[in-house]
């Protein structure tokens, strides 16, 4: 099973494929997998990144034969020339590349396209050319697909993990797919059977920043202010900021917040998910939070403002965030 077919594929029959979205570590961890493919292992490999190589050197690899094998699968990063910043100096080179592409079923070779941009530029001749002649994959993630993705993802891949250890791992990676990828990647090189456990996640997958720091505010939300206290000292001994530390606890308790006030008004638990774009946990975390509405925004009032006088220089020492954390 590919990975790409975790995604919407316009044409999956087709090998030459188009991967396109803002993520650089996703498309390249799809890529690379996609390439590792069996049908593609007799094939040379070779990698063109257009902005360091050049168009020229991209259009030599595509016409010209390979020395090694019959195939060759290219592998085209940056392709700027799907974008709307192309100068005029490379107009042959586009004229060539919309040539080739029309053609790509004369073409022996596959060609495999990361594009990490926001948008291409749907305008231009050759990039209305590659979205017809190529299949495109867009793995753009939300939030709350974060779990299922990481899952299928996993199964493809020949391991297993259990419903706790993906729990663990998410929360971890904060719900972002490029730092799950890389923290799974940690993962694959220290388990010995394939077996992903929250043994395992535990021993091999830092707390983030947002999860230490959330864990400050989540102590003294129950009250644990020696708890609360004691990591909060330990985030500003290894460096981290008050004016990061707000920051962190001033998303937290709008999310609090906000969950709070959809479900009074009578949203359900996946509706939530679904508004506010953020992983399933994190809603049902805040749903179980029994703080009061009122209380929560007299909290985030309080760390704005308290923010606010970091910012401008009225606060220096970490005692008035330690005293907003025992207020909590």
């Amino acid at each position: 099973m590919t990975l790409l077919s975790l995604f919407k594929n316009t044409n999956n029959n087709n090998p030459h494929t188009l991967i396109w979205s803002e993520d650089d570590f996703v498309n390249d961890y799809l890529a690379k997998s996609y390439a590792k493919e069996e049908k593609f292992k007799d094939l040379e490999h070779v990698i063109v990144d257009c902005e360091t190589d050049g168009l020229d050197e991209l259009i030599a690899s595509l016409t010209e034969s390979s020395l090694f094998s019959e195939q060759k699968l290219i592998m085209v990063k940056n392709p700027f020339f799907l974008t709307a910043k192309v100068p005029k100096k490379y107009q042959k080179q586009i004229n060539d590349l919309v040539k080739i592409f029309e053609n790509l079923a004369d073409l022996e070779d596959v060609i495999v396209i990361v594009a990490s941009y926001d948008k291409l530029d749907r305008r231009k001749k050759l990039t209305k050319t590659v979205l017809k002649q190529f299949n495109v994959v867009e793995p753009k993630i939300r939030s709350y697909e974060v779990g299922a993705i990481t899952k299928a993802l996993i199964k493809a891949e020949g391991y297993t993990i259990t419903q706790s250890a993906l729990q663990l791992l998410i929360e971890r990676s904060d719900q972002v797919m490029d730092t799950v990828l890389s923290n799974y990647q940690k993962l694959k090189m220290a388990v010995t059977d394939n077996k992903i456990t929250e043994k395992s996640v535990m021993q091999n997958v830092d707390l983030s920043l947002d999860q230490n720091i959330f864990a400050i505010l989540e102590s003294a939300l129950n009250r644990n202010y020696q708890e609360a206290v004691d990591r909060l000292e330990n985030q500003l001994r290894e460096g981290t900021s008050p004016i990061q530390l707000l920051a962190v606890f001033e998303n937290q308790l709008e999310l609090l917040l906000v969950v709070k006030i959809l479900a009074q008004r009578g949203r359900s638990e996946p509706q939530i998910v679904k508004d506010l774009d953020v992983h399933p946990y994190r809603v049902k975390l805040a749903l179980k939070n029994r703080v009061k509405i009122s209380k929560l925004e007299q909290l985030l009032r309080d760390a704005i403002e308290l923010e606010f006088n970091y910012k401008n220089g009225t606060y220096h020492e970490d005692n008035f965030l330690k005293l907003f954390v025992l207020n909590v």
